[in-house]
């Protein structure tokens, strides 16, 4: 596959506030948020191991009975099936991970 300029890549709202650019591979999904101050994450839990890095902003992430505030440069490895959601305190670009893929963001 040829490399690609991120904002080539069709931006996608999956949530409000949330527009994430996608990159899949074979194993694994690199996920590119943007995603405005105030805007929520509601809780949930996928079988997808998800790592999460902060590139700017403050972003509150609970990680089953735990809350974190989350800022830039700051990484969460958030393990299959827990539990999980946060809210945007600033406006946030936030890179994700997810394996195995994330077929549900193609």
């Amino acid at each position: 596959m040829p490399p690609k300029a991120l904002h080539a890549i069709p931006g996608r709202l999956t949530v409000p506030g949330h527009t994430g650019r996608f990159i899949h591979g074979e194993k694994s999904t690199l996920a590119f948020w943007e995603i405005t101050a105030g805007s929520v994450s509601p809780l949930h839990q996928h079988v997808h191991e998800q790592i999460t890095y902060i590139a700017e902003g403050t972003f509150e992430m609970q990680l089953g009975e735990e809350v974190y505030t989350l800022h830039q440069h700051d990484t969460l490895l958030i393990p299959s099936n827990t539990l999980h959601g946060g809210k945007a305190i600033t406006d946030c670009r936030i890179i994700d991970t997810f394996s195995p893929v994330r077929e549900d963001y193609r």
